[in-house]
């Protein structure tokens, strides 16, 4: 038994433009913080959640990948927490080692490391260095909303471009478009590749899953104007979630492919650590008629249970209902991706050395 059907129905106040509706504690604290009514009624006081940012002060900020799962050898996180709110987001469970939680926390307890240019740059003319894609951004989005005052990641691109240095990008923000210039500057010597994440075209879907991102047309505007400046861009379709979004898969490519992407990609959705607890919550007060079958055919991806740490499997899944998606997915890129290819990264353009300079 999974114990999904433990799972009630409960009439709670909604969190509207946040994608967790619980704070699901912390697995390292022993005490945590909560609200009581003064009257003493049996009963949590939910409070509107706040963003708020802090300064953090690295370090270090490239850091070594060590999963054989994913592609890139190096990532670099200018932002800690996101503020998209994307209730399956894996990285949720990394709040929790900031002494924060992977519900609320993670989308409102932000962290920025404004001097991850200066911390690059000082890697990049380090001896021991090695010419090798680092990935933007491994476990937060580059370009959530907090990007638009910060400008950190533009920051982290000037540096990349002054040294010819090959760089990957992940984002489903429109707000990349600001860093047209430098993207084109790097896509000339093919130090770029650029995935803009989709996960759903029906909008109600993506305002619930993904509450703070922009909308899937935003999105596909956002890959016909890199691909018109001649900025590499594929379609991460990611994660693929069955009974929500699965079906979209065909319609999702198409639609990358007409707008110009020159690539696609996916992966299924895994519920680890605290995700289970989020998601579950989540499903259950947005999507409780397909609460059952969702989850349990997460389950059925991961060998019975939606939490799943082996690799190889835990990113795409095994048995009969992933080889389905997979072929489905396989069919897709094949009828709309026909002749098309991400150029690979240019190893030799980087500029070792040179005069160390932070004006960022």
């Amino acid at each position: 038994m999974l114990g999904f059907d433990k799972m009630i129905d409960r009439e709670e106040e909604y969190f509207k433009g946040r994608g967790a509706q619980v704070q699901s504690g912390n697995r390292f604290l022993e005490q945590r913080l909560v609200a009581e009514h003064v009257e003493g009624i049996d009963e949590p006081l939910l409070l509107s959640p706040k963003t708020e940012v802090r300064i953090e002060h690295p370090k270090t900020i490239v850091n070594p990948i060590t999963s054989p799962d994913l592609g890139l050898s190096f990532s670099l996180n200018p932002y800690q927490g996101c503020e998209h709110g994307c209730i399956y987001c894996y990285a949720r469970n990394s709040h929790e080692y900031y002494g924060y939680t992977a519900g609320l926390d993670f989308e409102t307890q932000l962290m920025a490391k404004p001097n991850a240019p200066r911390l690059l740059e000082a890697k990049l003319l380090s001896k021991a260095w090695k010419v090798s894609p680092i990935s933007l951004s491994g476990n937060t989005d580059c370009y959530q909303p907090l990007e638009k005052e910060m400008k950190i990641t533009r920051g982290i691109l000037k540096v990349l471009a002054r040294y010819r240095h090959p760089v990957g990008i992940i984002s489903k923000n429109s707000l990349i478009l600001r860093d047209l210039d430098l993207l084109q500057d790097l896509g000339s010597d093919n130090l770029v590749q650029v995935y803009i994440s989709i996960t759903t075209l029906d909008e109600s879907l993506r305002r619930a899953m993904e509450p703070r991102t922009a909308s899937a047309v935003k999105r596909l505007k956002t890959i016909e104007a890199l691909s018109k400046a001649g900025v590499p861009v594929a379609v991460m379709n990611a994660p693929i979630i069955p009974g929500l979004n699965h079906h979209e898969i065909p319609q999702i490519l198409k639609a990358a492919a007409d707008h110009g992407a020159r690539g696609a990609g996916m992966t299924v959705v895994r519920l680890n650590g605290k995700l289970e607890e989020i998601f579950s919550d989540w499903l259950q007060k947005n999507y409780p008629d397909r609460f059952q079958k969702v989850m349990h055919q997460i389950a059925e991806l991961h060998g019975g249970k939606v939490q799943d740490n082996q690799f190889g499997r835990r990113m795409k899944g095994e048995g009969v209902l992933a080889e389905s998606i997979h072929q489905l997915f396989r069919h897709a890129r094949k009828k709309y991706f026909q002749g098309r290819n991400m150029p690979e990264f240019n190893l030799k353009a980087f500029r070792k050395g040179g005069n160390l300079s932070f004006d960022f």
